[in-house]
């Protein structure tokens, strides 16, 4: 089993914490996004979050190709609570070390109202596992959030959630992972994390 995993390019309004927040696509967005994939489709199914800076392209990819396309609630981005909407020179205006508490450690630092990042973990390594159960032998594709790819990337790789924004996820990256065997024998391997497909033609991985 493949799933490829590709975050969403650039929405209207620039770089932010927007969790949450529903917004489009820029059109630098879309340009990202297609450049990416490009022509290849290599996918059995499109699973996107959805949310519109996710769902939109998923859609516009799914039909182009005739592939069949599913929004799955679980994968929408964490939440940031008071700190949606606003940038980072915004937050260190106010508090100059406030960003560097929570990269070190984002359990401890949630902005207040977030969504606990414990919580965050379980709905999408659940939704993950689900999948895998659910399309064994398929190439998915998941159009999702930096936070989700993170996520499943601690969750594959064994990493602690205080270590999770050590991975950089660039926008419209794609990540792709191959899943071997089922149940309690079932074996994940990262392949490629953050290219994009034209540079990215590859299922197997260097490895045996």
């Amino acid at each position: 089993m493949l799933i490829d995993l590709i975050r969403h390019g650039e929405p209207v309004g620039g770089r932010r914490y927007r969790g949450q927040l529903d917004d489009p696509l820029s059109e630098k967005g879309w340009r990202q996004m297609r450049r990416a994939v490009g022509d290849h489709a290599p996918w059995d199914r499109v699973v996107t979050s959805p949310l519109r800076r996710c769902a939109e392209f998923a859609a516009e990819l799914a039909r182009h190709h005739g592939l069949p396309c599913e929004e799955e609630p679980q994968l929408r981005e964490v939440g940031f609570g008071v700190w949606e909407g606003r940038t980072a020179a915004e937050l260190t205006q106010e508090d100059p070390e406030i960003l560097m508490r929570f990269y070190r450690d984002p359990v401890a630092h949630r902005p207040p109202g977030a969504e606990p990042l414990e919580e965050f973990r379980q709905r999408v390594v659940g939704c993950w596992e689900e999948l895998l159960t659910r399309r064994p032998g398929s190439h998915l594709l998941l159009v999702a959030h930096a936070g989700v790819i993170r996520v499943v990337l601690c969750h594959v790789l064994g990493m602690p959630l205080e270590r999770m924004y050590i991975i950089q996820v660039p926008n419209a990256g794609i990540t792709r992972i191959r899943v071997d065997g089922e149940g309690k024998h079932r074996f994940a391997r990262l392949l490629f994390h953050g290219g994009a497909l034209e540079s990215s033609d590859r299922t197997e991985g260097d490895a045996p």
